[in-house]
């Protein structure tokens, strides 16, 4: 016991060693800020000054409208750092922005390039810092300058923060940078062309996130005041010679920026260090970016292997690399108070018990959540139903980084047992997201996938825990060093107990959600004559309007018209699949009586959706209405709705109703395409109908289900239908991988999800989140 508290105490020293700085401002193309509440923010903002109206079109926050080619994190580890390439036709540059924490601190570069050589490529770039609490900064360079600093002049700030301490900030640019040289336009402001300019200002709590906008407005007020003498036809200078901030440092600022112009080839690096006296190098940040990458590749290669039937395409090995670290790289963390609405119901919602007395939205306390988003342009926040799936992802490359988010979800379920299904905290989260989208309801659910990511991790646990070695690195103790032999069963020993008092902290909260899911979310069996086996268990999703269940996350999927008497197949699916997940924790746990009375719930609900769900004649799993007769009907839509059960892996290897799931899935005329499997039959009168969001596109995260539920069970396990689902599994894991792989190739991207008939990306771009899962896919990691 003495030799396993040592070990855990090394343990706990190594993750208290990891640092909170990250490029946690995923909406920005370059944000970095610690995981910290109230604390220091930079960002990058980048223009074209080959014209004046290019400042109009500056770059800060991901944006679809910029048309960027191609935004990629090449490789990126939470733990140590990682590099990005940006390329922008517009203003003629490829940028790469790098990050490596450090013993002290961390580092960042900025470095571009032309696109096209034969094209100018002036990029301006503006880098700052804003400082949100209680702290200050001041700037340690001269101030005192006309015209701003020469390029070669290293710019220095220091500042003190209560989360932070004291820290210093020093920016260094690469001296074979290429800098403007005074043109036959620049007249009398040549001395301005070639310097670094700044500013500094004071900015009230709660807005250093709108940085961008009180930048560019000093800027263009330099500019205008510069431009006055030239009246308004001119001719007017080089643009160079205009565009830079004033040089103004005011009292109290604690927003600082610095612009610098090249003309071709750049680099400027900057340094974050902690009041240490030990300053890094430039030279040093090489050779420290050069380990991150070749450590990234070698544990990528163990980790996410491309398999014999894909080896030997290095585009496909970057690309799946590529992936890995956007979705790592779009994790952020958010700080704010949240639009609920208590008193909100549709009237098949209403319940006759409520005696709440709320009324209208309200702003909650502050709260605070890290957590991958799906698309860094378009969903830059936290959402629920996607996170479990960015979890299986994240959770075998850092088990660790993988636990602190879910912890931070778990952390949010209140004391009634709800989370918000969108989490949109503080006013930079809502300036990305429609009014009529921002309040959440506390009576909404939506698919419980936190569970697939615990599952996942006590599986992960136990192959450990049977393994002849333990990887230190896996166990989040820093480099990976074998150890074999008679330390093996100590170290297993540690990775339990890490495992069960990480899983402890969250079983409460949890089992408090799974309650909350079986008490709002029921749906009524007795009242319309329905017969099952259990009188209890049936399910239906509150708010869903005329057009949409949103709550279940197939927005616009075909339902029944809205009834209190519908049932919904996906939804009990899911609570089958949480009441399983819930009996393997508590097994996990040792909570034997609680893992008991899951198991007889998971029965109760496992027979229901037999009983309430199977439809003979069309031969599939189906929702559940009422017709004008109050009696109780099935609603039958081919798609992914009806395969729920298989998805979840319900569906018994020996069922005959297995059979008619595969030919459902395999018809060509139905869910089968070269794409993957359509969210709707093509058969179906509303395919590729309406907004066709869920009416026929094919959606990664659901084949993933499906390749998963082949390999892990009916592909592995024998009965009538083994054979059928090898070959489903095989064919279907080429289709996915090629498409999305092809897509990436063509467009820059992966997406959101793809055409039904051609294949093609649709929507929201980049889609890092679930569509990521393809290196799960190519890899075999289900």
């Amino acid at each position: 016991m003495i030799r396993l508290a040592l070990l855990l105490t090394c343990v706990s020293l190594a993750l208290a060693t990891t640092s909170t700085w990250g490029p946690y401002r995923p909406n920005l193309y370059f944000g970095l800020r610690p995981q910290i509440p109230q604390s220091l923010m930079t960002g990058l903002i980048w223009y074209g000054a080959h014209d004046f109206q290019s400042v109009s079109r500056a770059r800060h926050a991901c944006s679809q409208d910029d048309g960027l080619a191609t935004y990629t994190w090449t490789y990126y580890d939470p733990s140590s750092g990682g590099s990005q390439v940006l390329t922008d036709p517009y203003n003629n540059v490829r940028l790469t922005t790098s990050f490596l924490l450090t013993p002290t601190g961390w580092a960042a570069r900025v470095q571009g390039e032309p696109i096209d050589e034969t094209r100018p490529s002036r990029p301006a770039l503006i880098w700052y810092m804003g400082l949100e609490g209680l702290g200050a900064i001041d700037m340690d360079s001269d101030e005192e300058t006309e015209y701003g600093w020469d390029g070669d002049e290293e710019v220095k700030f220091s500042g003190e923060s209560a989360g932070l301490g004291a820290f210093t900030v020093r920016i260094v640019e690469d001296p074979y940078s290429t800098r403007l040289t005074p043109g036959p336009r620049a007249g009398d402001l040549k001395h301005r062309i070639g310097k670094t300019t700044f500013l500094g200002s004071p900015v009230p709590p709660g807005n250093i996130w709108q940085a961008k906008d009180i930048i560019v407005q000093r800027l263009l007020k330099n500019a205008q005041e510069l431009l006055a003498p030239f009246g308004k036809e001119g001719p007017f200078p080089d643009p160079a010679a205009i565009l830079g901030l004033p040089n103004d440092v005011y009292t109290g600022s604690n927003l600082y920026a610095v612009h610098k112009i090249f003309d071709g080839p750049f680099s400027f690096d900057i340094f974050y260090e902690d009041g240490n006296d030990k300053k890094m190098t430039s030279s040093e940040l090489d050779a420290g970016l050069a380990r991150v990458k070749e450590a990234y590749d070698a544990r990528f290669a163990d980790v996410f292997p491309v398999p014999a039937d894909y080896a030997g395409n290095p585009d496909l090995l970057a690309f799946s690399e590529a992936i890995t670290a956007n979705l790592m790289g779009g994790v952020g963390y958010f700080h704010g108070q949240s639009i609920i609405d208590r008193s909100f119901s549709f009237e098949w919602d209403e319940d006759e018990d409520d005696t709440s007395s709320e009324s209208g939205p309200e702003l909650t306390d502050p709260m605070t959540l890290l957590t991958a988003t799906p698309s860094r342009s378009f969903f830059p926040r936290g959402f629920y139903w996607d996170e479990g799936f960015h979890l299986l992802h994240i959770g075998p490359w850092d088990d660790d980084f993988a636990m602190k988010i879910l912890q931070s979800w778990i952390g949010l379920i209140d004391n009634d047992g709800w989370v918000a299904r969108e989490q949109i905290l503080g006013e930079e989260a809502r300036s990305k997201v429609p009014p009529e989208f921002q309040v959440q309801v506390p009576k909404y659910a939506n698919p419980p996938t936190l569970v697939m990511a615990i599952t996942a991790y006590i599986k992960r646990v136990r192959a450990h825990e049977s393994s002849d070695e333990v990887d230190m690195g896996e166990l989040g103790m820093g480099d990976s060093q074998v150890l074999l032999g008679g330390k093996q069963e100590v170290l297993s020993a540690l990775q339990h107990e890490n495992a069960l008092a990480s899983l402890r902290s969250l079983y409460g909260p949890l089992k408090r959600h799974y309650d909350w899911f079986r008490r709002t979310q029921r749906g009524l069996i007795k009242p319309y004559g329905r017969k099952a086996r259990s009188r209890t268990e049936a399910y239906r999703w509150r708010g869903r309007n005329l057009q949409h269940v949103l709550t279940s996350g197939m927005d616009d999927y075909p339902r029944s018209p809205p009834h209190a008497g519908e049932l919904h197949l996906d939804l009990i699916s899911w609570m089958a699949y949480f009441t399983r997940t819930m009996g393997e924790i508590s097994s996990f746990l040792y909570l034997t009586d609680d893992a008991e009375s899951f198991a007889t719930i998971y029965d109760a609900i496992k027979g229901n959706i037999d009983d309430l769900h199977w439809d003979d004649e069309s031969g599939m799993y189906c929702d559940a209405s009422v017709d004008d007769e109050d009696e109780s009907i099935h609603v039958c839509h081919k798609g992914y709705l009806s395969l729920f059960p298989f998805l979840l892996e319900l569906v018994d290897v020996d069922s005959p109703k297995l059979g008619k799931i595969l030919d459902l899935m395999r018809d060509e005329e139905e869910l089968w395409s070269d794409y993957g499997l359509r969210s709707l039959s093509k058969s179906h009168p509303e395919f590729g109908k309406g907004e066709n969001y869920w009416k026929g596109p094919v959606w990664v995260q659901m084949n993933y289900l499906a390749l998963k539920a082949l390999h892990n069970t009916y592909a592995a396990t024998p009965g009538p239908y083994q054979v059928r689902a090898r070959e489903i599994y095989a064919e279907l894991r080429k289709n996915i991988v090629d498409n999305v792989f092809k897509e990436y190739q063509r467009t820059g991207y992966v997406w959101e999800q793809y055409d039904a008939l051609t294949g093609e990306g649709r929507r929201s771009h980049p889609f890092t989140g679930w569509t990521s899962l393809v290196t799960l896919i190519l890899s075999e990691k289900y």
